[in-house]
């Protein structure tokens, strides 16, 4: 299962796979010139009373580094392009998981996402190196191929040897990886446990056993580091039997082969300056981060809940919730309590109340995010939890970019036109944004965004999928009152039902509907009605009584 995933993470887009391929290519340039450059500097060049041919082979190698380094530069951009939806697939992987069925254990979704970073990491360095090596060793090869062939006898064999002894150990290196993994875990929790207790342990005499306890873990552990260090050494010899037994053959064969001084240097360096380091990344890239990659990834995937109940698409997306209550513990006071609340399809709600007060909830309960403790929500009839995510669609205040192109950030839930998005960008109102981020094809980072960019962004992402459920959570509230109004519009025109958490009253005069929660009671009525029966909602439009006037 875990090769299974990586292979489709590299399948899924075989033109970014294509486009690393290429300028990898480049970046082995000059693996397959040292030899040639070199060998012609020497014999025809420098050697042989011609110092113009040997500049000559000099400036070809200089030029192949300049090429080199241009594809190292579009080779990694091309590798980000792949890790990082690796990424993004995993950690959305592990969120759903950590969703289904049950309340949101935050230590457990943190605990995952920094196993997902150390992932996502190994992941890049292990496709890092496998692409270096194997096309620097196609690379080395057609280079001495065309340069004297005899040679590769030399080369070939102690490398394909070194290569297999260390693939070999791979599986007991990461068996031994993951036992002491184990046991330093065991350890650390010994240790802890024991400090945490010292005075107890001190008050009731009971050092010795204590002692004994903590110097067990720590035996074992030592024990499982000593079992790793003797694989590991298995690695060092393989990357000794294929780095360094081709230069010994080299210096002692290839001139019984016929070869020249420059022949003899040019493969001495091609197979020191690139098949060597090449060699040596692979093992300690596949050593080292391939292991941690496989064994996070097991503990990843292999802990994963009961899957829950499949999801089914709504016939509707009318909103009902019957008596609903929902607190986050046990014996917390409710967020919402004895809620009934009917949003017919194709209806614009607002919500507004207090910080804290439950809006939020609400939506997560509307999502199918959480489960109420008591009572029922649901979507066109179907139990809120179990309706296929595809039907609805909700925007947080912290609105997600990922690293790619804008693109691929606008599209993320839908499949659309150029067109489409042109007329949703539009309407949500961020052209002036994409202009200045450089055009759909250009690489963005939310760092370098601001929030209310990145909300921006999100809006236009929601705009064009195809939900018929949109859920506003306070996604506009570092857009300024101008912005709000066309983005909330822009959501108001497009159909389908509607419903905003309201960073600001002003939203609230855009419903058709407004919803006031108060932490024991919610009201429902227009903006006339609730200014008569809802002191809080009368209280919130004196509050904003001059933004109020702006849009009234």
């Amino acid at each position: 299962m875990t090769f299974q995933l990586l292979w489709r993470s590299v399948a899924r887009e075989p033109g970014r796979a294509w486009r690393l391929a290429a300028w990898s290519v480049a970046e082995v340039a000059p693996s397959f010139v040292v030899g040639l450059a070199l060998a012609g500097a020497i014999d025809d060049g420098f050697g042989g009373g011609r110092p113009e041919v040997g500049v000559i082979w000099v400036g070809v190698l200089g030029l192949s580094w300049v090429v080199a380094a241009v594809g190292a530069r579009q080779a990694l951009l091309a590798l980000a392009g792949i890790v990082e939806p690796f990424r993004e697939r995993l950690i959305a992987g592990v969120v759903q998981d950590a969703l289904v069925g049950a309340r949101v254990e935050a230590a457990a979704v943190t605990r995952s996402n920094l196993q997902v970073e150390v992932a996502r990491d190994a992941f890049a360095t292990v496709l890092g190196v496998l692409r270096s090596f194997v096309f620097t060793l196609v690379s080395v090869v057609l280079g001495m191929a065309a340069l004297m062939p005899e040679v590769l006898v030399l080369v070939l064999p102690p490398i394909a040897a070194g290569v297999a002894l260390f693939l070999l150990s791979l599986p007991a290196l990461a068996r031994r990886q993951r036992e002491f993994l184990i046991a330093d875990e065991r350890t650390t929790e010994v240790v802890t446990m024991a400090m945490g207790g010292l005075r107890d342990v001190v008050a009731c005499g009971d050092e010795e056993r204590t002692v004994a306890l903590v110097g067990r873990r720590i035996d074992e552990q030592a024990a499982a580091a000593r079992a790793l260090a003797r694989v590991t050494a298995v690695r060092t010899f393989s990357l000794g039997l294929g780095g360094w037994l081709p230069v010994m053959l080299v210096l002692g064969f290839a001139p019984g082969l016929g070869a020249s001084p420059g022949v003899v240097v040019g493969v001495l360096a091609a197979v020191v300056q690139s098949l060597t380091p090449a060699l040596g990344g692979l093992v300690e890239g596949l050593g080292v981060s391939g292991v941690r990659l496989v064994v996070t990834l097991e503990r990843l995937l292999g802990n994963r809940p009961v899957e829950g109940p499949q999801r089914v698409m709504p016939p509707d997306v009318r909103v009902e919730l019957s008596g609903v209550t929902f607190r986050y513990g046990p014996h917390a006071d409710p967020v919402v309590a004895g809620l009934d609340l009917v949003v017919a399809e194709g209806e614009h709600l607002a919500v507004v109340g207090p910080s804290g007060i439950g809006k939020s909830t609400l939506a997560a309960l509307i999502t199918g995010l959480v489960r109420p403790d008591e009572g029922a929500v649901t979507v066109g009839g179907m139990a809120a939890d179990r309706v296929d995510p595809a039907a609805r669609v909700l925007i947080p205040q912290e609105a997600y970019v990922f690293r790619g192109t804008l693109w691929d950030n606008l599209t993320y839930l839908s499949v659309a036109s150029a067109s489409r998005v042109d007329g949703a960008v539009d309407a949500v109102g961020a052209r002036e944004l994409v202009g200045r981020l450089g055009g759909y094809q250009a690489e963005i980072h939310a760092g370098l965004l601001t929030p209310g960019e990145r909300q921006l962004l999100a809006l236009v992402r929601a705009y064009l999928s195809p939900t018929r459920l949109t859920i506003l959570d306070e996604s506009t509230c570092h857009l300024d009152l101008a912005a709000e109004a066309r983005a909330e519009q822009a959501f108001a025109r497009r159909g389908g039902t509607l419903i905003v958490i309201a960073h600001r009253l002003t939203s609230a005069l855009r419903a058709r509907r407004i919803l006031v929660m108060d932490g024991s009671t919610a009201v429902s009525g227009t903006h006339a009605d609730l200014l008569r029966t809802s002191p809080l909602y009368a209280d919130l439009a004196g509050q904003w009584g001059p933004d109020l006037e702006k849009v009234s």
